[in-house]
Formats: C-alpha cells, structure tokens, sequence
C-alpha cells in the first residue's frame, strides 16, 4: 500500500509559558523560564520548592464551570490544548465524514488530583462516599474520550500511556493511522496535572527532581551542575490530515510529519540504557520512516530532562545514531523553559519543533553556565539562533524504557 502524506493543520497548548501554543512559542522565542515556587500548596516542610505551574488558567471561562467540575485538570487542559488546534485548523465539521476522524490522546499519569481529592474523602466519609465522577475524572483515558464526545468523532479513539514518551508516541500512533488509509483527521496529543503534593512527594523520594530554590539554575539540561528535573504540566494538541484533504479544504499547514521511530531499552523501571542503545534505534527509526539520511538531519528537539543519567545517555544515543554528524547537529531542550510536562512533554515539544521548522528559528537551551564534557553537542547555549532547518527531530525517552521520535520536514508547497 502506498504511504499517504500527513500534515499538522492545527496547534493548540497549554504549558508553563503560556496558555495557548501562540503564546508558548512566543515565550520560547524570547528564551522565557516559566519555572517558579510552587503555589497549589504549603511547601514549607517539603525538598522540592519549584515547578512549571501554568498560570491564570481560566478553565471556568474555556469550557464552563458546570463542566468543570466533572472534569480533572489533565482533561481540562487537554480540551482547551484541543479547541486551539481545532479553531486553527479551520475545519467545518459539517462537512466531514466523522467515521474518518479520530483522536489519540495520552496521558502519563491522569487524574492524579482527583485521586488525592477522594483518597482524603474515603478516608474521612468511607469508601462509598467518593464523588461518582471519580472513576470517569481519573482514568487515563477520558482526555481521549472527551475530545472524541466534544466533536462527535467516531474513528479510532485511544489513549496512549507510555511515561514521559506518551505525547510522542500518541503522535506516531496517529501519524501512522492516517498515513496507512484509516482516517482522513485525527486530534492526537498529551496532557498531565500532577503539580500535587503526592505526585512531588513520589518523585521526590526517588530522587528525580531538582532541589533548587533558584528558578535559573533548576532546570538546566546538558549544564555540568543539572541535578534532576523540574515538574511542568499542561497539554499539547496537535491536528493531522492526510496531505490531500487539507489541500482541498485550503487548510494551514505548519509542517509535514516523515517519520516515527520507537524502541525499548529493556534495562531498567526508570534509569536509560546507558550506552544509548535504544535512544538511537529510535531515532534512526524515525529517519529510516520518513526515507532522509542521518545527515540530512538539522535540529533535534531534544528530551533532556536535566538529569544527570538522560543527558548523559541521550547525548551518546544522539552520537551512535549521527556518527560524525552529530557535531553539526543543534540540539537543544525547552524543558530548560517549561520543565517536564510528563506526558504532554512530547505534545508541546513536537508542537515547537514545527513551530521552528515554519520559522527558520531554532530554540535555545536557557540557564546554561557549566559545561559538560559528556554533554558535549551543540546545545544551543542561552540564546535562539535564527537559521533555516528543514529536517528536525523530537526526542521521547519515558520510565520503562520507552523511547520514541518524530521526524518533522519544513513545510514545501
């Protein structure tokens, strides 16, 4: 069968930087930190004392409030993330065949605030005393169905749950699901809200999160000095069409999809591969599905969590995969912008490799003081660099040893 060409017609975000993805993506052009002291709750007592939180969210004001309450955070912004792709897109529903259109959203955890919300109930009324949208407000699955009920979309409507590669991974899923003739359209994405005191506590205990009170000095990928991530939250949506259909219905296009690579290091519940093995495969896997050549590659946005281990390991797996090519390649980590996302991670961050393919503009790595020598690419050190890339890579690499990457073209008419 032949492979049908797929292209992103509409963005819609939701992250530290900024509420819609026209204000994240201007925020990342300005190198802005949407780190700081954590809000939602007491952190007196508590290691961990910063965040991405995103800020003045009117939920209320997007979806009403007598949704809201039926709705966890996660979902909330994943329909907000939803309705700014779709709105972009431009799309008429009433001239869609819907059967043709479906929806691949993830999350990495879910509902993990209504979660605590109802623990503390149980705990205080019983069991049975729980709000009855508990089950449907926490399960990873219900951004995906809301989506699909809010649009009236009866294709494929699933939900990927892949740790911090979900984003990515629900991507490709949907990528490929078009590409291989079994829809026209497809909201694909990742959402996660879990800026809790549990959820920070759990993190905390493992040892994966920065215990800076500094909010330029928290979350720096690549620096020497890194000493864990930062959690972020927010949702990413991305609108995929079949490259003829949204020709004929003139619609925007922001960048073609190529390619999507997936593998599994098989080592260990949360470290990487440490030589890299598997990030490689993954990316090498990618460029093979879209038929370029390792050296074509520009730019990679890369996962670069700010920890000492992914780093480290995601900077060998980029040079297994590049060889000598590698040294040419800029490869740079907004999360040193929004912190770890979880599961919207790789939505919002694919959402900003296209954004740099349309605009010739390659993001910057911020906070950046103290080299690494084992972090040694060009990391695209605190200031954004105004170049024309045509090929692009976005990096996944979550707990389990999922790795994923999506290779992104500049859009060519």
């Amino acid at each position: 069968m032949e492979k049908r060409r797929v292209v992103i017609t509409g963005l819609g975000a939701v992250s530290p930087i900024g509420n819609t993805a026209v204000e994240s993506w201007a925020a990342v052009r300005e190198g802005k930190c949407g780190i700081g002291p954590i809000t939602r709750y007491d952190t007196t007592d508590r290691k961990v004392k910063l965040a991405g939180e995103v800020k003045n969210f009117d939920a209320a004001g997007l979806l009403g409030k007598r949704e809201c309450k039926k709705l966890d955070l996660f979902t909330q912004y994943a329909l907000a993330a939803t309705d700014e792709a779709v709105a972009g897109s431009g799309i008429n529903w009433e001239q869609e065949d819907r059967s043709r259109c479906g929806v691949v959203f993830g999350s990495g955890i879910g509902g993990f605030e209504t979660i605590a919300e109802n623990f503390k109930k149980a705990e205080e009324r019983g069991c049975d005393q729980v709000s009855p949208f508990f089950i449907p407000m926490t399960i990873s699955n219900i951004a995906a169905g809301n989506i699909a009920i809010r649009y009236g979309l009866h294709n494929l409507c699933t939900c990927v749950t892949t740790a911090c590669a979900t984003g990515t991974d629900s991507i490709g899923a949907a990528f490929r699901h078009i590409r291989d003739g079994y829809a026209e359209v497809m909201l694909c994405g990742g959402a996660e809200a879990a800026i809790t005191p549990l959820a920070i506590g759990g993190f905390t205990a493992m040892k994966a999160l920065s215990e800076s009170a500094d909010p330029a000095r928290a979350s720096i990928p690549f620096d020497k000095e890194r000493s864990g991530f930062i959690m972020g939250e927010g949702a990413g949506a991305l609108f995929l069409e079949e490259y003829e259909h949204a020709v004929r219905r003139g619609a925007p296009i922001y960048a073609e999809i190529l390619g999507y690579g997936a593998s599994c290091d098989a080592h260990h519940i949360t470290a990487p591969d440490p030589t890299g093995s598997g990030g490689a495969a993954c990316m090498l896997g990618a460029v093979s599905d879209g038929g370029i050549r390792p050296e074509d590659m520009d730019y990679i946005n890369a996962h670069g969590t700010s920890t000492p281990m992914n780093d480290r390991c995601e900077t060998l797996a980029i040079r297994k995969a590049f060889g000598a090519h590698a040294d040419k390649l800029m490869v740079s980590s907004t999360k040193s912008m929004t912190g770890h996302l979880l599961g919207a991670a790789g939505a919002v961050e694919a959402i900003f490799t296209a954004l740099a393919l349309r605009d010739g503009y390659v993001p910057a790595t911020i906070g950046y003081q103290t080299p690494d020598e084992e972090c040694d690419l060009d990391i695209v050190p605190n200031t954004g660099r105004e170049t024309s890339i045509r090929y692009a890579l976005s990096n996944s690499l979550g707990f389990g040893g999922h790795n994923s990457a999506l290779l992104f073209k500049r859009w060519e008419a």
